[in-house]
């Protein structure tokens, strides 16, 4: 039987998830009804392709959140309700005045899978007696339907089992029980650290010292690292700056900078617990860093010229927003990023994805979250 890959492919996915990715199988919802899967048909007024019924007989759909189980196109799986109402919901955009039209959007096309922020997704051709019948195409809000995902979810499913078990060389991710699909950096071209140092004379951009390191973190910086921002934002403050000088220190050996004499011995420094005044113009360090703003400028390598600026943060900066932004620099150049700032944080518990309620809750005089705080102080009210 056709559904026969369907069985087989969730088998593969279901086993893997289980393995490596705990958490995000547990979104993955039971099975829907023969009866509900029927009466949706009825509704839409269409046929699921019989790959679809399958796959909603092993799979209700997955849970919303940051833990959900996603196709490698960032779309959630959705279940029977999930699919009535995305449809309905693309079925009344107006097409204007030649109405529905094959690369946008046709009554006979059935989502079944939804990025969420936006209205973009996967979607099934359920126009029967034609070969494009079950064939999965991708919906943009901006530019309407493409197809040549797959010829069928069965199909979709079998490829996605074959990357799951080929893990990171397929561009994926676990970290905390969570399947991240998350491409691998690119190459970078080595970095050359034997130039010479430069003279205060000579012309170079300028380094942004603008900050200082009892500067509050906005609660924003935080929650973009999910998990990991909510641990940051309840260890004490010398754990925090102990886990800052960590992150640099990786950052400047994953960029290369760390093989600069100034870079090296100023990190040393810094965490041997020596403070470094605030440079002049003829400061070693902000000279060596100054000049690799204008290398990378030249090459336009945008992230070595972010890693020289974290770095210059995280000597002079607040140690919240240091280990923050350098950990987002980080995940230019590996996929361990996250496990990596784990470790530096600890190895803690950490926490369950922060909400509203955490953020309007937290009690951390380095993070500003008055906005939170004041929403929340309302809901109670």
């Amino acid at each position: 039987m056709a559904t026969d890959l369907v069985h087989a492919s969730w088998n593969r996915i279901d086993a893997w998830l289980r393995e490596h990715a705990p958490r995000t199988f547990a979104t993955l919802r039971p099975p829907a009804g023969d009866e509900e899967i029927a009466a949706a048909q009825e509704e839409l007024g269409v046929t699921f392709p019989p790959d679809l019924v399958a796959s909603l007989l092993r799979h209700d759909g997955a849970l919303e959140g940051p833990e959900a189980f996603r196709f490698d196109t960032g779309d959630r799986l959705l279940g029977v309700s999930g699919i009535l109402a995305d449809t309905r919901f693309l079925r009344g955009i107006d097409q204007g005045h030649d109405g529905e039209t094959e690369d946008y959007w046709l009554h006979d096309y059935v989502k079944f899978a939804s990025y969420d922020v936006t209205s973009d997704g996967l979607l099934l051709d359920c126009r029967t007696g034609r070969d494009s019948f079950g064939a999965i195409g991708r919906f943009f809000d901006e530019t309407g339907t493409g197809f040549g995902q797959a010829d069928s979810l069965g199909g979709h499913l079998a490829e996605l089992a074959d990357t799951l078990e080929r893990g990171r060389d397929a561009g994926l991710v676990t970290f905390n029980g969570r399947l991240i699909w998350e491409g691998p950096p690119p190459a970078r071209p080595e970095w050359s650290a034997d130039d010479p140092l430069p003279s205060p004379d000579e012309q170079l951009p300028e380094l942004d010292l603008s900050y200082g390191p009892t500067d509050l973190l906005h609660v924003s910086h935080l929650d973009g690292h999910e998990e990991l921002g909510a641990l940051i934002a309840v260890l004490p403050y010398e754990r925090v700056a102990e886990a800052a000088r960590k992150q640099v220190r990786r950052l400047a050996v994953d960029s290369g900078l760390n093989d600069y004499p100034e870079v090296a011995a100023a990190l040393d420094a810094w965490e041997r617990g020596t403070a470094r005044p605030r440079p002049d113009r003829a400061d070693p360090l902000a000279l060596r860093l100054r000049a690799v703003l204008a290398r990378a400028d030249a090459v336009r390598d945008h992230t070595r010229r972010w890693a020289a600026e974290k770095i210059a943060l995280g000597i002079w900066g607040s140690p919240y927003r240091s280990v923050c932004e350098s950990a987002e620099i980080r995940s230019h150049f590996t996929s361990d990023w996250r496990a990596d700032l784990h470790e530096d944080l600890g190895g803690l518990p950490l926490p369950p994805m922060p909400d509203d309620r955490f953020w309007g809750t937290l009690n951390n005089p380095a993070v500003d979250s008055s906005w939170y705080a004041a929403q929340y102080a309302q809901d109670q009210g």
